[in-house]
């Protein structure tokens, strides 16, 4: 799964075109780690319709303070450059399925 930056978050998730799930994540989060195998399925099962990638809150402040994220694991999904849904917490991949089917 790709990982994005502060540099490297206009271009690759503002500018994508498919939508995106951001995963707002940290490496001291248990749930954040939890939520790994379920959003690398996710990744594969729904590449034509989305990308999903992982944004480090530790190492990207500027972008984490822009979303106003507080808590880990916190999912955005952004479709034409805009933030459409956000989602706080760890859930498993049927859930975040039907949490996502109105934005793919």
């Amino acid at each position: 799964m790709a990982e994005v930056t502060d540099e490297s978050f206009a271009a690759e998730v503002i500018g994508a075109e498919l939508p995106v799930l951001v995963e707002f994540t940290a490496d001291w989060c248990p749930p954040c780690r939890q939520m790994g195998p379920v959003l690398a399925a996710l990744a594969e099962q729904e590449a034509d319709r989305l990308r999903v990638v992982q944004l480090d809150v530790d190492r990207n402040p500027a972008t984490t303070n822009a979303y106003k994220v507080l808590s880990m694991p916190t999912f955005i999904v952004f479709r034409d450059g805009e933030p459409v849904k956000s989602m706080v917490g760890a859930r498993p991949k049927r859930r975040l399925l039907e949490e996502l089917a109105d934005v793919v």
